[in-house]
């Protein structure tokens, strides 16, 4: 997934202040150098007027100018190590440092990528996701079915495989998923289990629960200071790869609220932008409580995906 301008300019930034800091750790080492050892600001300068005696001379018509050149900056190069040995620093105090050898923390190398840039990336999403903390007390590594029985045990291996189907066909298929159902089921679990997943593949995810992305579109709607101090935070909810809304049906239902849903939901699907909902309404339940209108676009855009049986949070 391409980076949106805003998050590359945000990692471009972190490189940016890696080449600040160490330019100005490698000036202050210069500076302590020439200030300490006797004889090494006069070899620098040296070599300046040795560049600009020998480029003339290249440009007079001198072929050898250039090889001559080389040979004298490597003699001098030699004092400087010298200097900086009998000093009792190391011949490479004065050499650049960077937090990636690899790219020398300008992010790419011949052009692609580099893993550090692609850290920086998934750190980036991890952090806009508002998911961190809650994947942090999560292992995905062995995702049991143990806690299900009977017609409980049928419902979670549908959802399952229709939750490993939307993760693996997620770049190249629009779909939208619900999980639904009893308290305890697995179903945050799940959502979460997909943002992990799409994250660390590049995809730019941000997690709400219900009462939180609630509270903020209110917010945003009636504070004039946020709206003025701020990026219109709609723009990311409408144009991030995956929005989850996580325990609908928790927040304060208002006519106020439920049209912000709406319009939230609407932008995505006009968008063809993936959403993932979890909730312990019933489908019944969710009809009574919304709009007409947001019960069609849920019956109309999602899967839905039951899950039922026993609260495994208490039974762990």
């Amino acid at each position: 997934m391409p980076l949106t301008n805003s998050q590359y300019e945000a990692i471009q930034k972190i490189y940016d202040e890696k080449q600040r800091r160490h330019r100005l750790e490698l000036n202050e080492k210069l500076a302590y150098v020439n200030e300490h050892v006797a004889g090494f600001q006069e070899i620098n300068e040296a070599i300046s007027s040795l560049c600009v005696q020998q480029a003339e001379k290249l440009l007079n018509g001198d072929s050898r100018a250039l090889d001559d050149l080389k040979e004298m900056i490597q003699d001098l190069k030699l004092q400087k190590a010298a200097l900086l040995k009998s000093a009792a620093l190391p011949e490479d105090y004065l050499s650049p440092v960077y937090d990636c050898p690899d790219c020398q923390d300008t992010g790419y190398v011949n052009g692609k990528k580099c893993h550090c840039f692609k850290q920086a990336m998934m750190t980036l999403l991890y952090d806009q996701s508002n998911i961190r903390e809650y994947l942090e007390n999560l292992d995905f590594s062995g995702i049991s079915d143990s806690y299900y029985q009977g017609e409980d045990l049928k419902n979670f291996h549908d959802t399952y495989e229709k939750t490993k189907n939307f993760i693996k066909n997620f770049s190249n298929d629009y779909h939208n998923l619900i999980f639904y159902g009893t308290v305890g089921t697995g179903k945050s679990f799940l959502s979460a289990y997909i943002a992990k997943s799409l994250i660390e593949s590049g995809h730019s995810v941000i997690y709400f629960s219900a009462v939180s992305l609630t509270d903020m579109l209110s917010k945003y709607a009636f504070d004039y200071k946020s709206r003025s101090d701020f990026s219109d935070p709609c723009n990311d909810l409408y144009e991030c790869d995956l929005l989850i809304i996580d325990d609908l049906g928790t927040e304060l239902t208002t006519a106020f609220s439920v049209s912000r849903l709406f319009t939230c939901l609407n932008e995505r699907f006009l968008r063809k932008k993936s959403t993932v909902i979890s909730t312990n309404l019933s489908v019944e339940e969710l009809r009574d409580r919304y709009s007409d209108r947001i019960f069609s676009r849920l019956s109309g855009n999602f899967i839905f995906c039951k899950l039922t049986g026993p609260d495994i949070r208490m039974l762990r």
